[in-house]
């Protein structure tokens, strides 16, 4: 951490040209004595990266921004307020803090919120930010978050832990115990000194495979922000042995949209199938992540289109968790039903469909955009359909 970049000369030039071109910056010979032009364009490309997901940061002076890796990897304003709604009580250990964005917001409810972070440096940065942001209750301890569970004797309400995929993990499948730290193994540990853990997990995991991985899972939160699924949430509380609720929540500027449910309901649900009729309905991210694919279509009394297609449809126009379309024609899947929408503009969207979204438009010369939506899909005789639609 160089503490000549709090420098206010420095300041005003990394807040007044973050939007400056990085590249002419780097080339250019140093502009401030002990900064090199490399930190300088780090703090540019950091702070440019927080305008929309960190405005807090991004509009407070003096802040110190880390690589921009760790702002990529932080969560959003808006996702760390949802996770410190979550909790409640007096003391929470953050156990993988990073660069402090849900300690920041866990400690706008918890009096003492201790931030662990491995890496002196990013360790440091946080601290000067909590001090800068008047988070006066954070303790920041730079060392690894097991090695600090087994030396510390305090209890804590709340345990957060947000694994990292271990670098040597190849592909986009992989476990928790491919994760630092190993939280199916570190359970136990975590437990002698909490009785309640939140842990964040990327949208990337299985849901069901995480429950089993784990203990004591309460609730499952997923969540998706202006309809793109931005992590896993698994409330975990000492000896629960419960029914686990999942609560698909989308997050939206004016209101949040939430589907709850438990698995043994999703498991008893029956799917009332059907062919297209008057109006389509897709379910949000969220819901399509939490398999309640059962469940949504018996509570708002819409026919599912295939077992494997996850679109729903009605009669009727109503209030549904997702997207509504007007259905204007149904065409079975050929090129000579498509012909009139050659070198049209449409949006397309696939679901249980062999060919790719690319492939589609390469094949039928339709262009992307406009008002006409396209869904190619699989209906209950298990024939290709494309749904040709309006959207509401």
């Amino acid at each position: 951490m160089n503490k000549l970049l709090l420098n206010t000369g420095v300041q005003y030039f990394i807040k007044n040209f973050s939007e400056s071109d990085t590249l002419s910056v780097l080339l250019k010979k140093p502009i401030f004595e002990g900064i090199s032009q490399k930190e300088l364009v780090a703090q540019l490309e950091a702070r440019k990266k927080c305008k929309e997901k960190l405005p807090t940061w991004f509009n407070t002076e003096n802040i110190y921004y880390p690589n921009k890796l760790n702002i990529e990897q932080s969560s959003s304003e808006i996702t760390a307020q949802y996770k410190a709604d979550l909790i409640e009580g007096k003391s929470l250990l953050d156990l993988t803090g990073g660069f402090g964005v849900d300690t920041y917001y866990f400690a706008k409810k918890i009096n003492r919120v201790v931030h662990v972070e491995l890496n002196p440096d990013l360790s440091a940065i946080a601290a000067h930010n909590f001090n800068v942001l008047g988070s006066e209750n954070v303790t920041c301890v730079s060392n690894d978050g097991i090695a600090f569970l087994n030396q510390t004797k305090n209890s804590f309400d709340w345990i957060y832990v947000d694994p990292s995929r271990r670098d040597d993990v190849k592909g986009k499948v992989f476990l928790l115990k491919d994760c630092l730290p190993n939280l199916p193994q570190q359970l136990p540990l975590i437990f002698k000194h909490t009785e309640n853990v939140l842990v964040k997990t990327s949208p990337l995991l299985d849901i069901k495979r995480v429950i089993s991985e784990l203990s004591f899972v309460k609730e499952v939160h997923v969540v998706a922000l202006r309809n793109e699924v931005k992590e896993l949430l698994f409330t975990l509380e000492r000896d629960y042995l419960g029914s686990v609720v999942i609560k698909a929540v989308n997050l939206r500027v004016k209101n949040n949209v939430e589907f709850s449910f438990i698995w043994e309901e999703e498991a008893a649900a029956k799917i009332n199938m059907g062919i297209p009729d008057q109006y389509l309905y897709e379910p949000n991210a969220a819901i399509l992540k939490s398999g309640g694919f059962k469940l949504v279509g018996e509570k708002f009394g819409v026919k599912k289109l295939h077992h494997h297609s996850h679109l729903y449809t009605a009669s009727e126009r109503i209030d549904f968790p997702g997207r509504r379309f007007k259905i204007v024609q149904v065409h079975p899947y050929s090129k000579s039903h498509l012909k009139h929408l050659e070198k049209k503009k449409a949006n397309i969207t696939k679901r249980n469909f062999p060919i790719s979204v690319a492939a589609i438009r390469k094949k039928h010369k339709i262009k992307d955009g406009g008002e006409i939506y396209l869904f190619f899909t699989t209906d209950l005789n298990d024939d290709l359909i494309v749904l040709e639609c309006n959207k509401i």
